[in-house]
């Protein structure tokens, strides 16, 4: 026999097991690649025939705070903000301290003209634009012989 919850009895001691029962029961130790994401800024990807563009959503950053680079095909977007708040009274001192921090990375395809990528940042919204270069018959096809 297996025991059996009963939630539908409006009893205060079956409201309370209830509440005890969500409350422990509940994912509060999410995996940490679920808290990343929960973290970081939603990105919208939008390509043209032109160009290819990423939109970040991250309010109450500054310019300064963004770190962009690229290596090997591979775009990594990056915050770190570390923030001190420090009051002090005749009778009280009180210091906080806040750190928030990102990372996105993103594969950029071979048609990307790495040269001219270009970003901006306003209204709480990054947005890097990525032009897209021509590329010529004979790069995208490539005979390969069989020695």
């Amino acid at each position: 026999m297996y025991p059996t919850k009963f939630r539908n009895c409006a009893t205060p001691a079956n409201s309370m097991n209830a509440f005890f029962d969500d409350a422990f029961t509940r994912d509060l130790f999410r995996h940490p690649a679920k808290a990343r994401t929960a973290s970081s800024p939603a990105v919208n990807v939008k390509e043209t025939t032109e160009n290819f563009s990423l939109e970040l959503a991250a309010p109450g950053l500054e310019k300064a705070d963004f770190n962009i680079d690229m290596k090997d095909q591979l775009l990594s977007i990056s915050v770190e903000k570390k923030n001190e708040n420090k009051q002090e009274g005749e009778n009280y001192s009180r210091r906080e301290w806040s750190y928030s921090n990102f990372r996105r990375s993103f594969s950029i395809p071979e048609n990307v003209d790495a040269a001219k990528i270009a970003a901006t940042y306003t209204n709480g919204i990054l947005i890097v634009v990525l032009p897209k270069k021509e590329i010529s018959v004979s790069e995208s096809k490539k005979q390969i012989v069989v020695a």
